[in-house]
């Protein structure tokens, strides 16, 4: 393999709207896996699941070609939770889960990965900034790949520096949103956002700003920190759920295959648009791969001085 996604949780999606659509495929690993899957032939996703994770879902994961080795069938149930959107699109997450499920079901260690995907080249990972599994990061990292990472929820409280730098450190991207970013560093413009993270130990900023896009804060080949703004792709947007996650995955095989943050943020930007264009995720077929290239051609003009 050479990109790993973690995670699945069946979500109920409650819009601002009254809309609701029940029991789709998320938690961030499918999705991350998407991303990944747009740009790359091997993608893993690891996570753990009940024997009630209905077929259509594996048959997702089975069509799309993802590996499935790392999903594991516990005792327990699969996670479900609840997705509410406001009107803004801010989400609140509740558990629907039993509470002693749940730390069984996303419990992880870099050691339970197979053999098979532990060569990988990237790593995505979405965590809680107040718990966020230092010890995880770091097994990652001695595997040899990189580590992408996306907070998947703002801080409740701002950290110390030190516990910053420790969490910035252990990763080779970082992925937040503005609100997270700023639950972190406090806070200021977004160019302000992604310079305090990097210096506060972070190596590449990506940060995700909606309909504005992202700004990604990257060395350039002579190590010269540089800083690029990717536009969004105009997309009508039905669910936005999970299109982070799926730009964090695509941005990774970008910044793998080319050290190019121009690039990395272009994919990111093409897998989110996806997603945000309807209630679960895409079928990956050759027609979409070829669509995807050539959003990424038509938004690489639109992004060019």
């Amino acid at each position: 393999m050479d990109f790993i996604a973690f995670g699945i949780i069946l979500d109920d999606i409650e819009f601002a709207d009254g809309r609701a659509a029940r029991g789709v495929l998320g938690g961030g690993g499918p999705q991350t896996a998407f991303g990944m899957r747009l740009w790359s032939e091997r993608v893993g996703l690891a996570a753990k699941v009940g024997a009630d994770l209905p077929a259509e879902a594996r048959g997702w994961l089975e069509s799309a070609g993802i590996e499935t080795t790392g999903v594991f069938t516990t005792p327990w149930p699969t996670l479900r939770a609840v997705q509410r959107l406001d009107a803004e699109g801010q989400r609140r997450h509740e558990w629907l889960s039993p509470v002693e499920a749940i730390g069984p079901q996303l419990s992880r260690a870099a050691g339970d990965l197979p053999q098979s995907y532990r060569a990988a080249r990237g790593f995505h990972v979405g965590l809680h900034p107040d718990e966020p599994d230092l010890a995880f990061l770091a097994g990652l990292r001695a595997l040899g790949g990189l580590v992408s990472v996306e907070p998947f929820r703002r801080a409740a409280r701002r950290p110390t520096p030190e516990a910053l730098r420790a969490l910035l450190e252990v990763c080779d991207i970082f992925s937040p949103n503005v609100t997270g970013a700023e639950s972190l560093v406090g806070p200021g413009a977004p160019d302000v956002l992604v310079r305090r993270l990097v210096e506060a130990g972070a190596r590449v900023v990506a940060l995700r700003m909606g309909a504005a896009g992202s700004l990604v804060y990257a060395p350039d080949s002579q190590g010269e920190y540089v800083l690029n703004h990717i536009p969004a792709l105009p997309v009508d947007v039905v669910d936005p759920v999970g299109a982070g996650n799926a730009y964090g995955g695509a941005f990774l095989t970008g910044w793998a295959d080319t050290r190019d943050p121009l690039e990395a943020g272009l994919r990111g930007a093409v897998a989110a648009s996806f997603v945000l264009e309807q209630v679960g995720l895409p079928l990956v077929t050759p027609a979409l791969l070829a669509w995807a290239h050539e959003r990424l051609a038509s938004l690489r003009a639109a992004a060019s001085p």
